[in-house]
């Protein structure tokens, strides 16, 4: 029996649900074999959340299902919780309340099955009342020693409870699967010596509101201050796996470093052509390289070759149980954490200069206007002809007379990838895609390795050039996926939330703007809201039904703000209003694209979801009616895992930036800087200096000159005697108060000459 017709089966029971027992007897299983079957899929399902387990060994599926809520625990920093779940509950708002006494040992992170207690107005309290699946196995923070005993202190602030270590348990044994004890392999002989040290402890019993954790040390770090510490936090913190086991060592290093002639049977030949590589100065992978042509019709012919990770990465592998587990690289600003080991991601799979390498092609037909008339896919071999570099190519787009020489033979290829990758731009622009080009940070780094700088981070012609040859070559992969019937994993972008488009609104009236969705209907909803530690209070909300914001107006709305003081602020809050793109088993589009098919194909060295895409484009045209290669269902659990890995790349890739930047401000404690309102809170300003990319609070009640007010309606801070306003995209002067590194918090003060530049409040006379 299939994963869906065995829900199905327990969808048509009563309420839903069945026992274990029943459930045997309606699908007549009698063998042990059979039992332990289905037992296996109903596992499955229940650990994806489309069933709910219940007590005594019954069963019931997840739609529709109020009294028991599956989902993930998300812990805040005061203690409190909330309940993520899997799927809105009807008739409920938001999340799933959880008071501190209610979460009953869950840790933020934890997948969990909560009971509903109560429910008020469209919002619900609730508490954990089973774990389905732990987030943390480990945990790093900082040992100490007092009167009590030995403990671990998360590192992570919403972790709340200190891990306790008996003695036994505090050196790390030499059996331990993580060994490396310090940057420095420091020898630990006594636990009084790790006080005050970074140590990874590995939970042994998880605690509940009376008991604590219990767990013991398996590595130790460093001290605080250790250089590379942070990376090493960062990798621990967020489980990202950092070490390949032997078996994946072995096979890699097994793969073979040259290119057979049995393997080029089958393949069509591309080495003859000048193909190129484009990437960044320090990119060790080559996963992509492109060229184009210009036929006699005055049509485009783009190849797009892409590694063909797929040949040498084969499911059930080592390497490949590996891939899937990591889901995606890890970039930090100074290293990385590869999905692939470097036998396989900087060798035999990187499409280096001058040598064979084996490939998956998208070969795409052009109309002059950007229309794609035709595609083509194929298995081949290309020769990359030489590794060039976005700042090379954008010199040489500029007429750079030493580039233009130094590549001579490739100048006109660049250019002709200029031409269409300019139509293929204004192509998506026609349809509505949406551009922020938002400036990402740059860290600089000295010789020794040390943060000297945060700057913008470069973005030219030649980024684009790439950028539109790979959103194309995915479109026509996903369209042919589509076409053929296959189940397959898209990426898809669903529509904003309507309760995020109509604050962005707010916040954009100030500025003039709209994105011209009109009068959104709304709903009014009276809801308790209970206050950490204080008595609940009663609130009305106003909650937007639904809006057909299109993406058409969001980019329409970009070109207006380009250029002028507020583009920074209103581009960050659009993005913001949008939700965040995913993987799944079912098409749904692609919102900012404006795309009505779209997957990733483009990069397999870095992301399983792309070498998944590739297994399936290549099946589609080798063994077209073979329709089994992957279930939907299997597909569903893989696009839902690297959804996950993805955002937790993301955050710990995020998290990292954040710390250097606050570790490099602690330097400039004192010193006066440019800034800008970004946001205004009822505890303060947020500003983001001019020239760093840095941000900080500016806390109302250090605001000079009054006592200061937010006010919600107009979302400005407005003093109460001088009515001073500070509002989003005032520019301000301020002097960096202190640096918090550990919660990465940086607290400003307005410098008070600023006010004099505004005009002083006027006083009347005295008679």
């Amino acid at each position: 029996m299939t994963e869906a017709a065995l829900l199905d089966t327990i969808r048509k029971q009563p309420r839903g649900r069945t026992s274990l027992r029943n459930l045997y007897k309606i699908v007549r299983a009698q063998s042990a074999p059979q039992k332990d079957k289905i037992v296996a899929i109903l596992e499955r399902l229940a650990a994806r959340g489309d069933l709910i387990e219940l007590p005594n060994n019954h069963f019931a599926v997840a739609d529709g299902n109020k009294e028991y809520i599956a989902g993930r625990v998300s812990v805040h920093r005061d203690g409190y919780g909330f309940l993520v779940p899997d799927r809105p509950i009807e008739g409920v708002q938001g999340d799933l309340y959880l008071s501190r006494d209610a979460l009953h040992g869950a840790m933020n992170g934890d997948r969990a099955l909560a009971r509903l207690r109560s429910e008020h107005g469209g919002r619900a309290e609730g508490e954990i009342w089973k774990i389905i699946r732990r987030a943390h196995p480990t945990v790093v923070g900082e040992f100490r020693i007092n009167r009590r005993g030995m403990w671990v202190a998360p590192h992570d602030e919403r972790l709340k409870d200190w891990i306790e270590i008996p003695v036994d348990c505090a050196i790390p044994a030499e059996s331990a699967p993580h060994d490396r004890i310090g940057p420095k392999a420091v020898p630990i002989s006594d636990p009084s010596d790790l006080d005050g040290m970074i140590v990874n402890a590995e939970v042994l019993e998880y605690g509940d509101k009376h008991n604590a954790p219990v767990g013991r040390v398996i590595e130790v770090l460093g001290h605080p201050g250790d250089f590379g510490i942070d990376v090493e936090i960062m990798i621990r913190k967020h489980h990202l796996p950092n070490r390949f086991p032997a078996d994946v060592i072995d096979e890699a290093q097994r793969a073979p470093e040259f290119i057979t002639s049995e393997e080029l049977q089958g393949r069509r030949d591309f080495r003859d052509l000048p193909i190129v590589t484009i990437d960044g100065e320090t990119a060790r992978d080559f996963d992509d390289a492109v060229l184009v042509d210009k036929l006699e019709n005055g049509h485009y012919k783009l190849q797009v070759h892409i590694a063909d990770v797929s040949h040498y990465v084969r499911p059930g592998s080592a390497i490949d149980a590996e891939a899937r587990l990591r889901g995606t690289s890890v970039y930090f600003p100074d290293r990385a954490v590869p999905m692939l080991p470097f036998e396989l991601s900087t060798n035999i799979c990187s499409l280096v200069p001058h040598a064979d390498r084996l490939v998956v092609s998208a070969l795409i037909e052009f109309s002059r206007t950007g229309e794609p008339l035709h595609f083509e896919f194929c298995r081949g071999v290309i020769r990359s002809a030489e590794r060039m570099t976005y700042t090379n190519v954008h010199l040489i787009l500029e007429n750079d007379a030493a580039q233009c020489a130094r590549y001579e033979p490739l100048v006109d290829r660049f250019r002709l990838m200029r031409e269409l990758a300019e139509i293929l731009r204004d192509r998506r622009f026609r349809r509505g895609s949406i551009d922020f080009d938002l400036p990402e940070p740059l860290i600089e780094f000295d010789e020794s390795g040390e943060m000297i700088a945060v700057t913008r981070g470069p973005r030219n012609i030649a980024h684009r050039i790439i950028e539109e040859f790979m959103l194309a070559a995915n479109e026509a992969v996903a369209a042919h996926l589509e076409q053929t019937g296959h189940p397959a994993i898209y990426r898809i972008h669903e529509l904003p939330d309507p309760k995020r488009v109509m604050e962005f609104e707010d916040v954009a009236a100030q500025f003039g703007y709209s994105l011209g969705v009109g009068a959104i209907p709304i709903e009014r909803h009276r809801y308790r809201e209970r206050k950490a530690g204080g008595r609940p209070v009663y609130k009305d909300v106003i909650l937007p039904k639904q809006t057909k914001v299109t993406s058409k107006a969001y980019q329409e709305l970009v070109a207006r703000v380009e250029g002028k003081p507020e583009e920074r602020i209103l581009s960050y809050l659009m993005l913001r209003s949008l939700r965040q793109a995913r993987y799944s088993e079912e098409n749904q589009g692609h919102f900012a694209l404006a795309a009505t098919h779209y997957t990733h194909f483009t990069s397999p060295i870095r992301r399983y979801p792309d070498l998944i895409v590739h297994r399936l484009l290549t099946a589609s045209l080798e063994r077209p009616k073979d329709r089994e290669l992957l279930s939907e269902s299997d597909l569903k659990v893989i696009a839902d895992d690297c959804s996950l890995t993805e955002r937790r790349a993301a955050e710990a890739e995020r998290e990292l930036v954040e710390w250097k930047k606050a570790k490099f401000m602690e330097e400039h404690v004192g010193e006066e800087f440019d800034g800008m309102i970004i946001s205004a809170q009822r505890f303060g300003l947020f500003v983001e200096l001019t020239e760093m990319f840095v941000e900080g609070l500016v806390p109302i009640d250090s605001l000079p000159g009054d006592r200061y007010v937010f006010h919600e309606n107009v979302r400005k801070v407005i003093g109460q005697r001088t009515r001073r306003e500070f509002s989003i995209g005032d520019k301000v002067r301020v002097l960096l108060d202190r640096v918090d590194p550990l919660e990465r918090k940086l607290q400003f003060a307005i410098v008070e000459r600023e006010r004099a530049k505004q005009g002083k409040p006027r006083h009347k006379k005295k008679r």
